[in-house]
């Protein structure tokens, strides 16, 4: 009965968090069969974080040069100093160093099982200036810019600005089509043909951050692919950093 529960659960689960997010009217397949596979992903992922983590996840990772006005990331441009997550987090202690290396092994499991070029997990927090921000807490692939602001000005440029601040979800499996379509786009490496921007809720609703996927091959964000981006996105809010 237990067994039969679980399931009726993560049903539940993964069918309130598309209807959040806006995709559930675009799944290709029926949703039982999509709930089944993000349950297999949830429990392989369960699996993968009850081991020891290993060493410690950084707390700081390079990022490239902002161009004129902080709008743009200048590619293949690194800054001179790494950004340092110490300040946004509200300095180093057990705590955040045990959020840190539980989002890096969910990293971990993600480019294991996705292979894409590029993936990363953002939290909502007040940057060290007071503003609204999406702060990249881990990631694999080239170096990206660290902080996203969650203006509407940005979000006219920005995917993950506009996620974060709307909640709903985009998944573009051909950018050079959305440009032509007249889509804005934040190009953080040219060589990207498809991504995959979904948010993070708490338990109560509330937008917490996004993760961004991307790859540089169109078309990569199956169904199959989407059940596993779901089944991180369902498991990541627990372990966020604390904030204030």
């Amino acid at each position: 009965m237990n067994a039969v529960n679980d399931t009726l659960s993560t049903a539940a689960a993964v069918q309130g968090y598309l209807e959040r997010c806006g995709l559930l009217s675009q799944l290709p397949l029926p949703l039982v069969n999509f709930a089944a596979m993000t349950e297999g992903y949830l429990q392989q992922l369960a699996n993968h974080l009850a081991a020891e983590a290993g060493q410690n996840a950084p707390w700081h990772y390079a990022v490239p040069e902002l161009g004129e006005g902080g709008a743009c990331s200048l590619f293949g441009v690194l800054a001179d100093t790494p950004y340092d997550l110490t300040a946004i987090l509200g300095g180093k202690n057990a705590d955040n160093q045990l959020a840190l290396n539980k989002l890096s092994q969910i990293t971990d499991f993600y480019q294991q099982q996705a292979k894409v070029a590029w993936f990363g997990i953002y939290q909502a927090r007040d940057s060290v200036a007071g503003e609204p921000v999406l702060v990249k807490l881990s990631y694999f692939g080239a170096p990206s810019r660290a902080e996203f602001p969650l203006t509407a000005e940005f979000a006219k440029i920005s995917n993950n600005s506009t996620v974060g601040l709307t909640g709903q979800a985009r998944v573009i499996n051909d950018v050079a089509a959305y440009l032509q379509q007249g889509g804005e786009y934040y190009t953080c490496d040219p060589k990207v043909q498809a991504e995959a921007c979904l948010p993070l809720f708490d338990q109560s609703g509330r937008i917490v951050g996004i993760v961004d996927a991307e790859d540089f091959t169109k078309h990569v964000f199956t169904a199959e692919a989407m059940a596993l981006l779901v089944a991180v996105c369902l498991t990541i809010p627990r372990f966020l950093p604390a904030t204030a």
